[in-house]
This record gives structure tokens, C-alpha cells and sequence, in this order.
């Protein structure tokens, strides 16, 4: 028969026992975490402040920066901070927030990356009527559906999985991840979150075929484009988002889609690090890497302050 337990707080894997690899992995928490949150928050204040950029597929790639540094900000700080004081606990409030938060950001960017493969077919395939259908209130509308779609799915996998009671509180995962707590569970209840789990993954696999198909409907017509260099630049525009798309995917299925057992993976590591971390890091940069509009806000941006003060400075003499 198994102990049942009310947990008050749960102890997440640590990396390491020695102290020296617990400050190396604070060290590279915090530098990937530095790295994401900066490229994310540059992206977000450039398409802000410069009106070049004040279009669809800026605005909802600023509405994703945003995301990724909730998303990076609901486990990376918590698990810093237990590397750094040699701690493995974390509260039952924090770890019900980091469930919530991490549904609500994970399901909002999903939604928003459907949106933004959507806002690329209507810009290639549809190129005549994009303003009328991509017009601001239309785009508004779909960012707010895609965080209200993220704030109700997670309410349903924080109250599904929190439904259960708990025989052990020790959490083989670094931060409180569903599959891992649901190990976890002594009652039947524990049921209901791996139906919501399996309902879930049918969804993304429903969005990830939808975005499979969208993109190739844009490449049969980018095929058809005369110019080389026209093809070139629709590319450039799809190809970062299939791949962000797919490494946010295909990382959160295995985790979330593998039938349970009592054995832990490094594996299970390795992808919770691929969307937490390398996902929300590389966004920006994918994004950003050959994106020429990008790049000259950039300039703009971090040029502006020198050369007006350098231009002010002729002019006083």
C-alpha cells in the first residue's frame, strides 16, 4: 500500500552533488539565460520603437519574444537559485506557478506560431488581398485568442494535475514537469490530466500539420516566382519559422507524449532543456540571423546615439 502525503514542497533533480558542477551550472543557467532574455527583450524594443517594423509578422514576432522570456523565466531563476544555495526544494504554490506559467506560455506560442505560418501564406500565396485580411484589428484579435487559449488550457492541467494526491514529493525533472508529477500520483485522478495530456498532443500534432501543409502550399507558389531572388527572400521569411516550429514540437512530444514508466531517462533532460532553454534562445536568433530589416533597425538602433552626437557636435562648430 502505498504512503499518501500531502506535500507541502517537492525536491527537484539536481545536477550535480560536488559544488564546483553546482556553480558551473548556475554559470550556464545564467549565461543562457542572459543571452535569451536580452535577444528576446532587443527584438521586442525594435520593433517597438522602429516604425520599418510595424507590420504583421513583426508584431507577432514581438508578441513571441515576449512569451519566450515567460517561458524561460518560469524554471530557469528557480533552478539557478538551487544550484547556487546547494538546495533541491521548491514550494507546492511554486511549483503549482511553474505548471501554470509554463502551460499558459507554451500553448500561447504554439498558438502564435500557427498564426504566424497563416500570416505567411496569406503574404506569398494571397500577396493582392494581405492588408484586407491581416489588417491590425484582425491581428490583435489573434494574439489575444492565443493567450486566452494558453491562460484556459493551462487552468486545465494545473487543476488536473494538483487534482491528485502525491505518495512521494521527490521530482526526477529540474523543474516541475505534468509527466514527471504524475508519477508521482496515488489516486485514479491522476487519469483525467493523462487524458487533457493526450487531448493536448493531438492538438499539437493538429497545428503542426496544419503549418506542414500551409508551408507547402507557400512553397509550390515560391517555386512558381520567376525571380530567383524573390524566392530567396520568401524563404528566408519561412524556413526560421519551420524550424522553430519543429524544434519546439517534436522536443514537446517526447516528453509529454511517451507512455509513463517508473524509469528515468537522461533524455528526458536533455529535450526539457530543448523547450525551456535552447528554444527560447535560438528564437530571436533564428529569426534575427538573416532577417535584412532586422539587422538594420539594429544598426539603427545602437548607431543613432553616437552619430547624432557626432552630427551635433559638427554643427556646434
Amino acid at each position: 500500500m502505498h504512503n499518501h502525503t500531502t506535500a507541502s514542497m517537492f525536491l527537484l533533480m539536481e545536477f550535480a552533488d560536488l559544488r564546483d558542477l553546482q556553480i558551473l551550472h548556475f554559470c550556464v543557467f545564467l549565461g543562457l539565460y542572459l543571452i535569451a532574455v536580452t535577444n528576446n527583450l532587443l527584438i521586442t524594443i525594435l520593433v517597438i520603437i522602429d516604425h520599418h517594423l510595424h507590420t504583421p509578422m513583426y508584431f507577432f514576432l514581438m508578441n513571441l519574444g515576449v512569451l519566450d522570456i515567460g517561458s524561460i523565466s518560469v524554471m530557469v531563476p528557480k533552478a539557478m537559485v538551487n544550484s547556487l544555495m546547494s538546495s533541491r526544494s521548491i514550494s507546492y504554490s511554486g511549483c503549482v506557478a511553474q505548471v501554470f506559467f509554463f502551460f499558459a506560455f507554451a500553448t500561447s506560442d504554439l498558438a502564435l506560431l500557427t498564426i504566424m505560418a497563416h500570416d505567411r501564406y496569406v503574404a506569398i500565396c494571397n500577396p493582392l488581398q494581405y492588408e484586407l485580411i491581416m489588417h491590425k484589428d484582425a491581428c490583435i484579435q489573434m494574439v489575444v485568442s492565443a493567450w486566452i487559449s494558453g491562460i484556459l488550457n493551462a487552468t486545465l492541467h494545473t487543476g488536473g494535475t494538483f487534482a491528485v494526491t502525491f505518495c512521494s514529493n521527490v521530482v526526477n525533472q529540474f523543474f516541475c514537469e505534468v509527466p514527471q508529477l504524475l508519477k508521482l500520483a496515488c489516486s485514479d485522478l491522476y487519469l483525467v490530466e493523462v487524458g487533457l495530456l493526450a487531448l493536448n498532443c493531438s492538438i499539437v500534432l493538429g497545428c503542426f500539420i496544419f503549418i506542414i501543409v500551409t508551408y507547402m502550399n507557400i512553397f509550390a507558389t515560391v517555386l512558381r516566382i520567376p525571380s530567383v531572388q524573390g524566392q530567396k527572400k520568401a524563404l528566408s521569411t519561412c524556413l526560421p519559422h519551420l524550424t522553430v516550429v519543429s524544434l519546439l514540437v517534436f522536443s514537446g512530444i517526447f516528453a509529454y507524449a511517451r507512455p509513463p514508466t517508473n524509469t528515468s531517462s537522461p533524455l528526458d533532460v536533455v529535450f526539457a532543456v530543448i523547450y525551456t532553454i535552447i528554444s527560447p534562445l535560438l528564437n530571436p536568433l533564428i529569426y534575427s540571423m538573416r532577417n535584412k530589416e532586422i539587422k538594420t533597425a539594429l544598426v539603427k538602433l545602437f548607431c543613432a546615439g553616437p552619430l547624432s552626437n557626432l552630427i551635433s557636435n559638427k554643427v556646434v562648430l
